[in-house]
């Protein structure tokens, strides 16, 4: 029978907290209700710590972002701290008011090996709507809204957000939602293709999410990686041929000598469930 703990120790966290729903799926919950859930400079560190440690960890496949609450998916940035931080109030190491190279709250500019999908219980604002971007699927509360209303706090949507949002949605409604500030509904950002699916209610948000986590545990986690990595690149990359060329390149080799590649076509032969065992990729 599948565990549903990681074999290795997760990092220390104080501003998420982390559950196991399922086998293989980790629930991050960011887990600061009272602030909207946004996010200070020491948060984001360790977000960064807790998705590398979720990369490496073999008995995990997938995982699930979510809020604490229900008023906020997060509002972004904590501005509490970083007006304090800019106004001189409070002095802090200047090497630790940054987010990791992965981007807001880890996730926004990852590029990272395993799929994450967002379970967005509320506000996802500035860079809470980065953390969205960032992700691979995206499952929303009916009372969901998304924005990046850095510009009318006379700041700038730097996490990965802008770029991302035109990739999906187009220049014209990416700069109507940047340049105005104004927010979206759920409904409006599963037209636009930004969420998957919208859940019945806000206390299903989460369940649906698992619903599509427990489809991509139930695949080969090497198959999971490299598809994800072709999905990825093709996004990233402007040339599309380019883009399948660097996924074979990096992966068709490892990927076909694989245990698992042999187990998925034995028991297609044998018509039996196969049985995975953790990447190695």
């Amino acid at each position: 029978m599948a565990t549903t703990k990681p074999s290795t120790t997760p990092p220390p966290t104080n501003h998420v907290l982390l559950t196991y729903p399922a086998p293989f799926v980790l629930l991050v919950t960011i887990n600061r209700e009272r602030a909207m859930n946004s996010i200070p400079f020491d948060g984001h560190i360790e977000m960064g710590q807790v998705f590398d440690w979720f990369d490496r960890e073999p008995n995990l496949r997938v995982a699930i972002i979510t809020g604490a609450g229900k008023k906020a998916f997060c509002a972004g940035q904590d501005l509490i701290e970083l007006g304090k931080l800019r106004s001189g109030q409070v002095k802090a190491n200047v090497a630790l008011q940054r987010h990791p190279l992965s981007g807001f709250g880890g996730v926004s500019r990852r590029q990272g090996k395993k799929p994450i999908i967002a379970a967005v219980n509320g506000f996802a604002l500035g860079g809470g709507f980065e953390i969205v971007l960032g992700c691979d699927m995206v499952v929303a509360s009916p009372t969901a809204t998304f924005g990046l209303p850095e510009a009318l706090r006379g700041i700038f949507a730097g996490a990965g957000g802008p770029a991302r949002l035109v990739r999906n949605v187009g220049i014209p409604i990416a700069s109507e939602m940047a340049l105005t500030g104004q927010p979206i509904t759920a409904q409006r950002a599963k037209e636009l293709n930004l969420v998957n699916r919208i859940s019945p209610s806000q206390e299903t948000v989460v369940n649906e999410a698992l619903k599509l986590a427990n489809l991509i545990a139930g695949i080969s986690p090497d198959a999971a990686i490299v598809t994800r990595a072709a999905l990825r690149e093709a996004w990233e990359t402007g040339s599309v041929e380019r883009a399948t060329q660097l996924t074979i390149e990096r992966y068709s080799e490892p990927l076909n000598a694989s245990e698992n590649a042999l187990e998925g076509l034995n028991a297609f032969a044998q018509k039996r469930k196969p049985t995975w065992k953790p990447s190695k990729l």
